[in-house]
């Protein structure tokens, strides 16, 4: 699979942003990919906490952005009324959360995946994140996406304990490594 072509093909002019391309060169972000024709994501060892609840939020949108503000503040502008968002709930309360994103079809695939993943500080190193993106990776295959992507990310090895294979690095001057 061509996953440069791909990659160009879902976000169209992404090393001309001055917002990349001002980024230290010494930035590398990788981009992984899960192929649901043939893989699922694995289970989370430990799992997460038994009373945190999951499923797509319903609420208010502000209420939402602040505690998205609490994890990125630069990703509030990627959650509207219109964002398809998946999320862990203690009780009542988002303690995290990810955009359900469609990528569109490339190559033929239907390509989407788990976006702006975020756990608020206190619910950090729980699991419940790691859960929370398993699961949202499941609502992908059930609804028949050929490929799980995620995108511009520099946890890599958190994404690889539920499957994802890395496939491209980059920095501010464009792909600096494809996988074989």
């Amino acid at each position: 699979m061509d996953y440069v072509k791909m990659f160009n093909g879902m976000h169209p002019g992404f090393f001309d942003d001055p917002g990349i391309k001002g980024m230290p060169k010494n930035w590398v972000f990788s981009e992984l990919i899960m192929d649901l024709r043939t893989d699922s994501p694995l289970e989370v060892v430990p799992p997460c906490p038994e009373d945190i609840a999951f499923g797509e939020y319903k609420g208010d949108i502000d209420e939402l952005k602040k505690v998205v503000n609490e994890v990125d503040e630069d990703w509030v502008q990627y959650f509207s009324k219109r964002s398809r968002v998946f999320c862990a709930f203690d009780r009542d309360e988002v303690v995290a959360f990810c955009v359900l994103c469609d990528l569109g079809t490339h190559d033929d695939l239907k390509v989407g995946g788990p976006g702006c993943v975020g756990t608020i500080p206190k619910y950090r190193k729980m699991g419940i994140g790691l859960e929370m993106v398993r699961r949202a990776t499941d609502i992908l295959k059930n609804e028949k996406y050929d490929i799980s992507w995620i995108h511009f990310t520099h946890i890599e090895n958190w994404y690889k304990k539920l499957g994802y294979k890395t496939v491209l690095k980059w920095n501010s001057d464009g792909i600096v490594m494809e996988e074989a």
